[in-house]
This record gives structure tokens, C-alpha cells and sequence, in this order.
């Protein structure tokens, strides 16, 4: 198994991060990986996303797995018979306190495929991630200020 995970805690509320993750159709104004995504969010339903794999967004279709309001949504690809590739997407939100929150970003590939795939794609997955983590960090520190501000004046 191949995995992708990275961990951070973010200057802003856990509702802020929640809607920076879960509202798709602003993803194309601040997403440097995955620069368009609809979806229901809706388990069982498709997630279509434009994601930036080589110089121009490939569409990639993949299947809501689970969806916890405020907490947590997955999904993974439709898997390719005899376990030749899986995968699994998820975003986890944990609230901390005083305006903090835990952001958890995880990815994985299972299959004896995931070589072919890793051979083509791994660094750009990689830092993929990384850059889309960094940018939901930014954006939603970005709105929280913005929001605070707007109170006080």
C-alpha cells in the first residue's frame, strides 16, 4: 500500500476549515491540484473532479464513501477487478479550541497496479497533496480574518 497522509493544525475554527473543504464550486479560486470538483457529497453518489496530474486537469470520477457533517468526508475510486487498484480519499476536521483545528489529509493506493501508477504519478501526487493541504491552511486563515474583521468594524 501507498500512502499519502499529512497532518496540520490551522489558525481558524473547524466550521471555517469544513467550508473551505466542502464548498466545491470555489475550489477553482483557490486549489492549485484539484482546480474544479462537484459532488452531492452524498455517499454512493460521484465526485467529478479536474485534477492537475501532468500540464492540463484530468477528469477523474470517483464515489462518495462517507460523509460525517463537519467531521469527515471519503471517497475512492470504483476499484478495478481483482484488487488490482483501489484507492481512498479522505478529509478529517477535528475542532481544538480557542479558534483551532486539526486537518488531516489521506490518501492511499492498494493494488499490485499502484506501481504503474506511482512509476507515472508519485511526485506529482505528493506534491499535489501537499500544495492542496497548504492551500486549504491558507485559505481558511484567510476567511477567518476576513470574517473577524468584518465583525469589528
Amino acid at each position: 500500500m501507498f500512502v499519502i497522509e499529512k497532518t496540520v493544525e490551522i489558525s481558524a475554527p473547524h466550521t471555517i476549515v469544513w467550508e473551505v473543504i466542502t464548498d466545491l464550486a470555489r475550489y477553482r479560486e483557490w486549489n492549485p491540484f484539484c482546480v474544479e470538483c462537484r459532488s452531492t457529497l452524498k455517499p454512493g453518489d460521484p465526485i467529478d473532479m479536474w485534477v492537475k496530474l501532468r500540464d492540463k486537469p484530468q477528469f477523474q470520477r470517483e464515489w462518495m464513501l462517507e460523509y460525517v457533517e463537519g467531521r469527515r468526508f471519503a471517497y475512492r475510486m470504483k476499484p478495478v477487478p481483482g484488487g488490482a487498484l483501489s484507492s481512498l480519499r479522505s478529509h478529517d476536521v477535528e475542532p481544538l479550541g480557542d479558534a483551532r483545528t486539526r486537518y488531516r489529509s489521506y490518501f492511499h493506493l492498494k493494488g499490485w497496479l499502484r506501481f504503474l501508477v506511482l512509476a507515472l504519478f508519485k511526485r506529482r501526487l505528493e506534491t499535489g497533496f501537499a500544495e492542496m493541504t497548504a492551500a486549504i491552511e491558507a485559505r481558511a486563515v484567510a476567511l477567518w480574518a476576513q470574517r473577524r474583521q468584518t465583525k469589528t468594524a
